[in-house]
């Protein structure tokens, strides 16, 4: 009886967090269950597929006002993986991200649009081995829900877009490895009022610690 009284409970307070979402609020982007998968061409042969990490982020979602939402998010470039570490230190090498030089890249939305009932356009600046440019990003609100024994409210968006790696100083290899870049996403973000100064703080004390060990050699 008990068990069913904590099931009843978590379906109630589900029902009201549909009712609390119905305005801006802030999401923590979920580390762990979020990716950022590119893929390219490797000469004609096959299309590889790696993984990328995201350092921290955060984002805004108003369900009824889409125009209100916000995403801000670093990738951490050198998290790179496509299943072979001798392949991991090309990509993310000198010659491609140079991820010792540039160890993030930024998001920072300018404009998000609805375009379907579950679907939209998330319009922004990505910065990326130095370079900083226009992209947009194609998504889809999986859903937005509580968990039932977590109790935390979840936004669960995929996406993708295409990036051509030469626009932003990534020039080696033209023939070999494709120029064109398709990138897929798939994120999950946890309901945090804090979630914008969180990342701020994060983001700050990562530049602190980047100035220290580079002082230090």
């Amino acid at each position: 009886m008990r068990r069913w009284r904590v099931v009843v409970a978590g379906l109630l307070m589900t029902g009201m967090a549909c009712v609390a979402v119905a305005h801006p609020l802030d999401y923590r982007i979920d580390t762990v269950h979020s990716q950022v998968l590119f893929s390219a061409d490797h000469d004609g042969y096959s299309n590889p597929v790696g993984r990328f990490a995201i350092a921290r982020g955060w984002l805004r979602f108003d369900p009824d006002d889409w125009g209100a939402s916000k995403v801000v998010a670093d990738i951490d470039t050198a998290s790179a993986d496509l299943g072979d570490k001798g392949w991991d230190g090309s990509v993310t090498g000198h010659l491609f991200l140079d991820a010792a030089k540039f160890p993030l890249a930024h998001f920072e939305s300018t404009s998000v649009r609805k375009t379907g009932e579950h679907a939209g356009v998330l319009e922004g600046n990505l910065t990326l081995h130095g370079v900083t440019l226009p992209v947009q990003v194609d998504f889809t609100v999986n859903r937005v829900g509580m968990t039932l024994f977590g109790f935390e409210t979840i936004a669960g968006f995929s996406g993708h877009a295409t990036l051509d790696r030469t626009q932003f100083g990534m020039t080696s290899f033209p023939k070999a490895v494709g120029t064109e870049v398709a990138i897929r996403l798939e994120v999950e973000a946890t309901l945090d009022r804090d979630a914008e100064y969180g990342y701020q703080q994060a983001a700050e004390k990562a530049v602190k610690e980047r100035a220290r060990a580079a002082a230090q050699h």
